[in-house]
């Protein structure tokens, strides 16, 4: 059954003798949440290249809901190439078919679309979106995602008196196919920067009159809480508001101890929510990003909107806010060893955030990650141990559920913790041990910034430290207070240390977010693997899967689509949408497993022949 598209009701509710048992249920209800993305090539928007919309938006539209909530996004896809977007920092517990990457999904191929159904579960905060393949992120169709707390829970803030999301990122001015035409040159992959900041896809206030800018209103003596991601492919930047002071409240789904701040740090693909109290005169005030690691007296690359008054008259004036000196590591790093989780306050759950905490665990594995660049056959490339991820035909999640990963990749073929002694191209898959806390310690050898993320987990970031790190670095480590998020910064020269508890079962993409460095091979993927088929364990393959590489010759069977209710039945007595769900997925699944078993009949034949 499927409720028309963008209806955002509850599923009717079994009315029971206790009205206060009814109260309790519908506090803790999750709403399924129904949407259409037509996602373009728009020549409209901007008029010196094109860019990619959703829904004839860039950046796309806001996805917010609520912790628990289910989306269905059904993703049309109407440009000219494969398309995928994925989830940044969503953890799709148990159910890595949904992460919208090429290790998971077969991509959506122009004119047709698929339905991607996910969970905000026991999730709090501010991500974004983006699309996954072929460099696209640097074309557009990214956005904000917003998950509120239940009603249950309090928030460790006063109610604000509104929010703003605000995506910030570096952008070229050619079209990405362009800049991704010639990421075959060394000149390109590892020198070329991007052109200029934009704020929720608008250019600076400083530019071109012709131009829109970025501009929030608000009233005097009311505090706003401004969600900020960083949406770009290359640059770190520093955000700050003229005259105007910001709370630190919350990263990725982490409350955080409030900070102060005159200015805030972001890095590629993370995000933050700040409160900004309007305590100055009736005016407009400069709101600025400028990047980090990069010339700071060059302001035609800065992101410049505007903070407006509702009661002004005044533009801004006066010089744009200063801020820290680009190139001051010091300054960032001691910056992001106060950023501390709040250890008392609930986030999706009601119990205290320093419930879970990590002083006190055992390690199962260490892997020591080390970034750099190499010329292989002739191509540049970036590399993770000396190996640049080569993506198969056939994504490995496929692989792993239908062949047992037989004939696409070769688990822990290479090694975790040490550079490997060729530098190749190749399908990295390292085993994660389920249930087990695993140290991630990023080593950055290239020359600017660098930024992590992995995949259906939150990273506890425990430290940052300069040169080569050793186990003596451990005494250094917070493990104390280390905030939760899922991406985190490595500087230059140095590493970061994080540790993260593998519970949750799937095959998870650890790459960079720097997009050239992704694009060309830094990443790889974290096989968590946990034997019970009990599907509380893991949800088996959706009943829509699509199938490429290896299945490519099997089509799946065409869906048969129901035409949407007027009224809407009640669930039967005892079933839910997630047992519904797997029934209807079971026919479907029943064929794959038969292709599959033909493939490694038809494999094992043509061994003796």
């Amino acid at each position: 059954m499927a409720w028309p598209s963008g209806d955002r009701r509850r599923p009717p509710w079994l009315i029971g003798p206790a009205t206060l048992l009814m109260f309790l249920v519908l506090a803790v209800s999750a709403e399924d949440i129904f949407l259409d993305w037509h996602v373009t090539l728009d020549t409209n928007i901007k008029p010196d290249q094109p860019v990619i919309a959703i829904n004839g938006l860039f950046p796309g539209p806001l996805l917010n809901g609520t912790t628990n909530d289910v989306f269905h996004v059904n993703v049309f896809n109407e440009m000219d190439e494969p398309l995928l977007i994925t989830w940044n920092g969503i953890q799709q517990r148990l159910n890595s078919w949904q992460d919208g990457v090429s290790g998971t999904n077969c991509p959506i191929l122009p004119g047709e679309n698929w339905s991607y159904m996910f969970q905000f579960k026991d999730q709090i905060g501010t991500f974004s979106y983006f699309p996954s393949l072929n460099f696209q992120k640097a074309g557009g169709a990214f956005g904000p995602i917003r998950i509120n707390n239940r009603p249950v829970i309090q928030v460790p803030f006063p109610k604000p008196e509104a929010e703003f999301d605000l995506l910030i990122g570096d952008w070229y001015d050619r079209s990405f196919k362009d800049v991704r035409s010639m990421m075959s040159t060394n000149l390109m992959a590892y020198n070329s920067t991007p052109d200029k900041i934009l704020m929720n896809g608008k250019a600076a206030y400083s530019a071109l009159p012709t131009e829109a800018h970025e501009s929030f209103t608000v009233a005097k003596g009311k505090t706003y809480r401004i969600r900020i991601s960083n949406v770009g492919t290359a640059w770190s930047f520093n955000f700050r508001i003229q005259k105007h002071k910001m709370v630190l409240v919350e990263t990725e789904g982490s409350y955080t101890n409030q900070i102060t701040l005159d200015s805030l740090d972001v890095h590629v693909g993370q995000s933050y929510s700040v409160l900004v109290t309007a305590d100055q005169n009736a005016s407009d005030y400069y709101m600025v990003a400028s990047p980090k690691m990069f010339n700071a007296s060059d302001v035609t690359r800065f992101g410049i909107g505007v903070l407006h008054y509702d009661k002004s008259t005044t533009p801004p004036n006066g010089s744009l806010p200063s801020g820290p000196d680009p190139f001051n590591r010091k300054f960032s790093i001691h910056q992001a060893r106060s950023i501390r989780w709040n250890l008392t306050t609930g986030a999706a759950r009601p119990n205290p955030q320093g419930t879970f905490n990590v002083h006190n665990v055992t390690l199962s594995q260490t892997f020591i990650l080390r970034a750099s660049t190499a010329e292989i056959n002739g191509l540049p490339q970036f590399t993770v141990n000396n190996v640049s991820y080569l993506a198969p035909d056939t994504p490995l999640k496929l692989a792993d559920q239908f062949l047992n990963g037989s004939g696409v990749y070769k688990l822990d073929e290479f090694s975790t913790n040490s550079s490997n002694f060729k530098t190749v191209r190749g399908v990295f898959v390292a085993s994660g041990k389920h249930k087990g806390w695993i140290e991630l310690v990023f080593h950055n050898d290239l020359e600017g910034m660098d930024a992590w993320h992995l995949d259906g987990f939150g990273f506890y970031v425990v430290g940052f430290g300069t040169g080569k790190w050793s186990q003596k670095s451990r005494s250094k480590y917070n493990l104390h207070d280390p905030v939760v998020r899922s991406t985190v910064q490595v500087y230059p020269g140095g590493w970061t240390a994080v540790y993260a508890y593998l519970d949750n079962p799937g095959m998870w993409n650890l790459r960079s977010q720097h997009l050239k460095n992704w694009y060309l091979g830094e990443e790889l993927y974290l096989r968590v693997y946990d034997a019970d088929p009990n599907p509380a364990k893991e949800k088996p393959a959706p009943n829509n899967l699509l199938l490429c590489g290896e299945f490519a010759p099997f089509a799946p069977p065409t869906p048969v689509v129901p035409p949407p209710p007027l009224q809407p039945s009640p669930p039967a007595p005892g079933a839910s949408s997630a047992q519904s769900f797997q029934i209807a997925a079971g026919f479907h699944i029943a064929i794959i497993c038969i292709v599959a078993t033909f493939f490694q009949i038809s494999r094992s034949s043509s061994h003796f022949l």
